[in-house]
């Protein structure tokens, strides 16, 4: 009699075991752009996020969190088969991805599926327009617009030319800064080109023939950034200052292409070589130096964001029972915290609308902020163009 209360006594004790460990091991899905046009943003994420998770896991005694990542190719339709397949397997949120074209059908994807998703790499204010109650991002084209307008209302230009491509997000981005410009009596022609394109020199030599500016400014991503600078370069518009938005003022573009980025001016949140104040960030910086022999950068940096974040809120609906019955959606709302990057707050849309950016300038392998005053780390250095 006694040996059989035993035995049940272990079979129940082993299920329960069983189950909290199986309710522990929390899958997160992930698409990112591993390869493809937009791989050198998309690997710096990956790297960002499994940080955040080993972090994460270090430091809950509770919960533990499985990060898996499929590679989008930087298309939109793999994008979509990545939510879906790793909705399937379980996951109870996406992370994804970059480029507003591929986050928004990316994230009506996990709506329809009823699954939460986070991004920092889609800045469109079209994708907040939508109403999903599943989407939640860091940033946003009004952030990257004040920090751009910031700077270049300091240097009083009379005119500005605005290089921007077609594709959502920068197009937006750039009507955006043509209107805030406009409205402070600056000059501003606007010349939009087709992603597919990779000779710049026609619009350049419009630029410089046409326009004269002060400031040639792109709104575009990484590849375009190099085609246009480089045919700057070449023809030498008689401007003061080049500057970008997104992943622009990041190290690994001027370590690939230090004849093209040295003195050129983009978003930044950090200086390089990296300086933080922050206890988080610190921590943050020392892991994935530790994990990956280098210092964070841009993208890392948005993406340890966005998975720190979503993991807490994972963890606050797990205790509450509610994990997998909309309660992580809740949970994200009542996000309200500081970051490296920031205070993060969600509004109804699931944008964050406390966002924002400082600009930094390439100075020979070196990143200094020079905008805003209270977030410099030095002068603006001009002529800010790399000839």
């Amino acid at each position: 009699m006694l040996r059989r209360a035993v035995a049940v006594a272990t079979i129940a004790f082993a299920a329960l075991c069983g189950n909290r460990a199986s309710a522990d091991d929390i899958l997160v899905g992930a698409h990112m752009p591993l390869t493809g046009s937009l791989a050198r943003s998309g690997q710096a994420f990956d790297e960002g996020m499994r940080v955040a998770v080993q972090m994460f896991n270090a430091r809950s005694g509770t919960h533990k969190l499985r990060l898996r990542v499929i590679d989008d190719e930087s298309t939109p339709a793999k994008a979509v088969s990545a939510v879906e397949k790793l909705v399937a397997d379980g996951a109870v949120a996406v992370i994804g991805g970059y480029g507003s074209n591929i986050v928004g059908p990316a994230s009506d994807a996990a709506n329809r599926l009823d699954t939460t998703y986070i991004t920092a790499g889609a800045a469109s204010d079209e994708l907040t327009k939508r109403g999903l109650k599943t989407f939640f991002r860091i940033n946003n084209n009004a952030g990257y617009q004040r920090g751009m307008v910031g700077l270049l209302k300091s240097l009083k230009p009379a005119s500005v030319s605005i290089v921007a491509s077609t594709k959502e997000s920068p197009s937006l981005l750039a009507k955006g800064l043509q209107r805030d410009l406009s409205a402070e009596g600056v000059k501003v022609t606007l010349h939009e080109f087709d992603p597919a394109i990779t000779d710049f020199k026609p619009i350049i030599n419009k630029v410089k023939l046409q326009d004269r500016p002060d400031a040639l400014v792109m709104a575009a991503y990484e590849n375009d950034y190099v085609g246009i600078i480089r045919a700057a370069r070449i023809l030498k518009p008689s401007v003061k200052l080049i500057v970008g938005a997104w992943a622009l003022a990041v190290p690994k573009l001027y370590q690939e292409f230090p004849d093209l980025m040295n003195n050129v001016v983009g978003a930044s949140f950090l200086p390089f070589p990296v300086e933080i104040e922050d206890e988080e960030g610190k921590g943050f910086a020392e892991a994935y130096r530790k994990t990956y022999d280098k210092d964070v950068d841009y993208h890392s940096t948005l993406s340890f964001v966005e998975t720190t974040i979503l993991a807490e809120a994972i963890a606050k609906a797990a205790e509450a029972g509610t994990l997998r019955t909309g309660g992580l959606t809740e949970a994200m709302r009542t996000t309200d915290r500081k970051t490296v990057l920031g205070p993060v707050q969600f509004d109804a849309t699931g944008d964050n609308p406390r966002f924002s950016v400082a600009m930094g300038q390439h100075r020979a392998g070196k990143i200094v902020l020079v905008s805003p005053r209270s977030a410099a780390t030095g002068d603006l250095v001009l002529p800010a163009r790399p000839w």
